[in-house]
């Protein structure tokens, strides 16, 4: 059975940086991607990455800032999400997020992922 298992997150200083993983145990398909769902927002779609191609696509406020990447030198692929230059409002709990196929363009919206973690939180501190 998939299974997506977040881990990274910790409380940074604005300016800090964190490296979230992601170990994705018994999938081998296209599309995974890190979601984040702030103090009462909606869940936003962050960064994704087509595993085959390596095409990723960042929502806007995080572009310059954070590098989505994978490793798949092992038997469990692993889903990274580098963030430099933490701001407050980066806070939130982070998960990824997989499927085999998702629609062009879709990339970060959370209703095409079928499979989630359980996130990690982060937190920034001004």
């Amino acid at each position: 059975q998939l299974s997506l298992v977040e881990s990274g997150g910790g409380s940074v200083q604005a300016g800090g940086s964190l490296r979230l993983s992601c170990a994705a145990f018994r999938y081998n398909g296209r599309y995974m991607a890190w979601f984040r769902q702030g103090p009462g927002k909606e869940r936003e779609g962050v960064a994704a990455l087509d595993r085959l191609t390596g095409g990723s696509v960042y929502t806007d406020s995080v572009k310059g800032r954070f590098t989505i990447s994978q490793d798949n030198a092992g038997s469990t692929p692993y889903l990274y999400l580098r963030m430099d230059s933490l701001k407050p409002e980066d806070t939130a709990m982070y998960s990824c997020a997989a499927d085999w196929t998702v629609t062009v363009g879709r990339q970060l919206d959370p209703t095409e992922y079928k499979y989630w973690g359980q996130g990690t939180q982060v937190t920034v501190s001004s």
